[in-house]
């Protein structure tokens, strides 16, 4: 893991470095993060030298509207809310929630790799209100998308002061009921060029 400075955020990191078996990631290609509505000024000013080419926030509506983004305006700005204003998962299980949200919200998961996939060239930065629970579920699908051991995706999430288990049982349930994470994907949508896409994002070095 690779924590990053950016006040007055607290949950801010590059996954670049995690080793997959084609080699490592790169640095500098994703950042996952909590809210940027608490950037103080030096925090938007380390963002600008990140590179940023585009911010995927997965908040709600009303999330959006009551902390607006600083970035709302900006073109690289992209809302791709994983939960409706309405939507109500179950009960007090976190495993239970994100496997609701995994079975039930299929396509707005796709929509947000699909984001990541055809974002320009730079760093892409995901992030929901305190990212940990609607973002770890997306980077920890794009980790498995692209090689990355269960065992290292869980110690990711555990960055968010969270279980890493619940990360290693979900990732389990996307392999059991839908085959793969490409495959549960590409059934809500994503295209192989875009599956594809996220690998070389994250992978390759530039030429």
């Amino acid at each position: 893991m690779r924590p990053l400075t950016w006040p007055d955020c607290r949950n801010v990191r590059d996954v670049g470095g995690l080793p997959t078996a084609a080699g490592k990631l790169q640095l500098g290609r994703m950042v996952r993060s909590d809210n940027l509505d608490q950037l103080s000024a030096d925090g938007l000013a380390a963002v600008e030298t990140a590179g940023v080419s585009r911010f995927v926030d997965l908040r709600s509506a009303w999330e959006c509207a009551k902390y607006p983004s600083p970035y709302a305006d900006d073109p690289r700005w992209l809302n791709v809310p994983l939960l409706g204003d309405d939507d109500d998962l179950p009960g007090a299980d976190v495993f239970e929630q994100y496997r609701a949200l995994i079975d039930e919200h299929r396509d707005r998961i796709a929509l947000a790799v699909v984001a990541i996939a055809d974002a320009p060239i730079g760093c892409v930065v995901v992030h929901c209100h305190a990212g940990k629970d609607r973002t770890g579920i997306v980077i920890a699908l794009v980790l498995d998308l692209v090689g990355v051991q269960p065992e290292l995706i869980a110690a990711d999430y555990e960055g968010s002061g969270a279980d890493g288990e619940t990360m290693c049982r979900l990732l389990e349930h996307v392999h059991e009921r839908y085959g793969s994470t490409a495959a549960y994907l590409a059934g809500a949508g994503a295209t192989t060029e875009q599956l594809g896409a996220v690998t070389d994002r994250l992978m390759v070095v530039p030429t």
